[in-house]
């Protein structure tokens, strides 16, 4: 996912005398460009993701020093260099805490390196590092939509990914991201990044079909679960007015089935945003799986609100609750008395409610292809009206 502090290090370390003195927990963050900076009002260039150099002519106490990284830190930027020997000799431990506690890199190079020099060059490796991953993106993308060129898309990936290996897709949605403009879409971009780069050499982010997309090869379960459920608490805090709905596909072998996983995980973030969890496992979701993957409408129409139109009409006409009894009792694997102390209801009330449903119905419930059938039927409704919930519809 770009050019990141951890490359930065393997540059410059040597060439620049360049070393890490806090924030190394942020060792993934990928750099967008590096921009220098010597006063608070050069930060309104600033985009997300970039990585500040300064001198330190406008930051010469520990209070503007510490003003400084706390809002860098705010704005998502990648780290920032200080240049010392002049105007900073010792960087004040309070910076250094804060730092550490935030994840924040922060380098120093000595003086005597020329700053143009070192802009200009880890400048061009970001760019070139950007060009790299536009073409990793395009052919992720060409193996998501199944692209017949298969040989093609396996060789430009090979050098980034062991195509042979495992593959999880991690889908990520937020209100309508496509009727977003460009700078807001990247700014949240930015914000969900800083907290997933810790998989960056084994992963690919990137915006595609109304959605965030995470590729990731060759990472653990547990690890990635890790990873998820601190980025979901993190963003919680960092953007606490937006919610993020995410689904995590199955684990696939070879990148020839990557767009299985991605219609897998594609499927668990359309559960997670109907349902309003925060993130859905796919491999989690039960028979749900199955239904979520239909891709004929009018054939979940049929299986669904079809079959059970009988009793949706009853229920819409008397105000009463068959559908909910059908399903109780179904779950309760037909019996009687389950079904009663599930609903709090009378067994005699329950045997009468339950003749009425296999008369709408024109069955008497108790082969299993039936009770599959109208199971299957009351899990697809509860899709649709999920659905139908989330976009603010009644459905009748």
């Amino acid at each position: 996912m770009g050019f990141t502090i951890e490359d930065l290090m393997t540059v410059s370390a040597s060439r620049y005398r360049m070393e890490l003195i806090a924030g190394k927990r942020g060792w993934a963050n990928s750099i967008s460009w590096i921009l220098l900076i010597e006063d608070m009002t050069i930060l309104q260039n600033f985009q997300g993701k970039d990585l500040a150099v300064t001198t330190g002519l406008g930051f010469k106490d520990r209070e503007r020093q510490l003003a400084l990284v706390r809002e860098l830190c705010r704005m998502g930027a990648s780290g920032l260099i200080i240049n010392t020997g002049m105007y900073i000799t010792r960087i004040p431990r309070e910076v250094i805490a804060f730092c550490d506690e935030n994840d924040f890199p922060l380098m120093t190079v000595p003086w005597d390196i020329q700053l143009f020099q070192l802009i200009k060059d880890i400048n061009m490796r970001v760019l070139l590092q950007g060009m790299a991953d536009e073409q990793i993106v395009e052919a992720l993308v060409k193996a998501i939509e199944g692209a017949d060129d298969a040989g093609r898309f396996r060789k430009e990936l090979l050098p980034y990914f062991d195509v042979d290996g495992d593959f999880q897709v991690v889908l990520i949605k937020t209100g309508d991201l496509d009727a977003m403009d460009t700078v807001e879409r990247r700014r949240i971009a930015f914000q969900i990044q800083i907290y997933l780069e810790s998989i960056s050499h084994n992963a690919s982010f990137f915006y595609y079909d109304a959605a965030f997309v995470l590729v990731a090869n060759d990472i653990p379960e547990d690890y990635l679960r890790d990873i998820l459920g601190r980025f979901l608490n993190r963003l919680s805090l960092r953007l606490p007015d937006r919610k993020l709905y995410v689904g995590v596909g199955s684990l696939m072998k070879d990148i020839s089935r990557l767009h299985l996983a991605y219609q897998r995980a594609r499927a668990a973030a359309d559960m997670a945003a109907r349902s309003e969890k925060n993130i859905v496992w796919f491999d989690e979701m039960g028979m749900y799986r199955m239904l979520c993957m239909i891709p004929d409408p009018l054939l979940r129409e049929e299986m669904g609100r079809g079959l059970l139109k009988p009793l949706l009409d009853y229920d819409r006409q008397h105000g009463s609750d068959y559908v909910q009894m059908l399903e109780v009792y179904l779950e309760s694997g037909g019996s009687i008395k389950a079904a009663a102390e599930k609903t709090f209801t009378h067994r005699n009330t329950v045997i009468y409610r339950i003749g009425n449903i296999r008369k709408l119905l024109n069955s008497d419930l108790d082969s299993p292809e039936d009770r599959l059938r109208f199971r299957i039927a009351c899990m697809l409704l509860h899709i649709e009206e999920q659905a139908a919930n989330k976009a603010g519809r009644l459905v009748l």
